[in-house]
């Protein structure tokens, strides 16, 4: 055995610098073929779907499907395990380390960790909240170039328009945090996500035990806030953005004027559209709609906004995203690709699809000198179950 080479217990090969996968479902483009890929020096070096490549090394994939890693541009999960509990704030570094462990876990290779960028620091602990993107991508990178970190994460800032400091935390940023992503968010009450006022009084209730007099408060300064610096944190923030060298995403667009003012500011992707209106005038418009795959799964939004079946019906559903949920990114993929007859394509809706959104052409696709981010899994009665993932050629999970 070389000094690459790495075996498990069950004798399944984890990393070398020559190893061919054999036996597989590999998802190519549009279609599914039978065949072996063979990975060298962390890059994919051949595929062969009419024999067996020959190599020393080589896993048995035993008809399982072999696809590129799955691609993850908006998910709120680091959020979730920087704060378990209202109150419970978690070390950034163990935070950061389980986060990244689950999604490995759930075969996603790149993820752009979304950090809210934009606080509310005068209205206290009732409908308020602090900054905390600074610190934890500081984190990020330091575990990052440690090689601490089982996948490749980039960074999302959540851009809150409605905000008192939206514009001194992005200043915070430069291009050495590798910012991929600067999202545009309106939170507003009464338009956009929160259309249905009642939808977000809900929310608020439940995870800030706020009184009805209390939301009443809250809703008229954040409607000040937007009436002071909508329109100066929305051009600012996507010029910041820019300037890091990240892509643009609208959020929650809802109507057609909603859809144009992110035309005139260079949008590529519209996260979450809540009409089937503004889904077709993204269409129209060359922007890449994001959908929630828990929408998919659970059969429609938990806010009331439109169905993400209801957008691949119209075929106008182009990426998914597990937003909350990371172990619904697969499984939405799957499910598509049952229901639609061309698993490829479903597949693609987490692969090349974010891939090619987000700039990163190393990746997203089992090709001939694109990266090895590959994960195996099989079906058990329609559902996905992980049975490896490699970055790079070498086995994180």
């Amino acid at each position: 055995m070389n000094n690459h080479q790495v075996i498990d217990s069950q004798n399944n090969l984890l990393a070398s610098d020559d190893v061919v996968f054999t036996n597989a479902n590999l998802v190519l483009g549009h279609e599914i073929v039978k065949g072996s890929l063979r990975v060298e020096n962390g890059l994919i070096a051949d595929i062969d779907t009419s024999g067996v490549i020959s190599a020393g090394n080589s896993i048995d994939c035993e008809g399982d499907y072999l696809s590129p890693g799955l691609v993850e541009l908006h998910t709120d999960n680091l959020e979730r395990h920087l704060q378990p509990r209202p109150g419970a704030h978690w070390p950034p570094y163990a935070a950061i380390s389980s986060h990244d462990a689950e999604l490995a876990s759930v075969g996603i290779t790149t993820v752009f960790d979304a950090l809210r960028v934009g606080s509310l620091p005068s209205e206290g602990k009732r409908g308020g909240y602090k900054k905390y993107a600074r610190e934890v991508a500081t984190n990020i990178s330091f575990m990052r170039n440690q090689n601490m970190l089982r996948i490749n994460h980039l960074l999302h800032l959540r851009a809150e328009i409605c905000s008192e400091t939206l514009l001194e935390e992005i200043e915070e940023f430069d291009q050495n945090d590798q910012v991929g992503i600067v999202s545009l968010m309106d939170h507003t009450p009464g338009q956009r996500q929160f259309r249905d006022t009642e939808k977000l009084a809900e929310y608020l209730r439940g995870k800030h035990s706020m009184t009805d007099d209390e939301i009443y408060a809250h809703f008229g300064r954040l409607r000040k806030l937007q009436q002071e610096n909508g329109e100066k944190h929305n051009k600012a923030a996507a010029e910041m953005g820019r300037n890091l060298g990240a892509i643009l995403a609208s959020h929650d667009d809802t109507t057609q004027s909603d859809v144009v003012e992110s035309v005139k500011i260079g949008v590529g992707v519209a996260e979450f559209p809540t009409t089937l209106e503004a889904a077709r005038e993204c269409n129209a418009s060359r922007i890449g709609v994001m959908m929630g795959a828990p929408n998919l799964l659970r059969g429609g939004s938990h806010s009331g906004n439109v169905a993400a079946h209801e957008l691949v019906e119209h075929d106008l559903l182009d990426i998914f995203s597990s937003d909350y949920a990371p172990s619904s990114l697969l499984a939405a993929c799957v499910r598509l690709g049952l229901e639609s007859g061309n698993m490829a394509n479903g597949l693609a809706k987490a692969t090349a699809a974010p891939a090619k959104a987000a700039s990163l052409d190393d990746r997203g696709v089992l090709e001939v000198g694109k990266r090895a981010d590959l994960l195996r899994f099989g079906l058990i009665e329609s559902l996905p179950l992980t049975r490896g993932l490699w970055v790079g050629g070498v086995r994180v999970a």
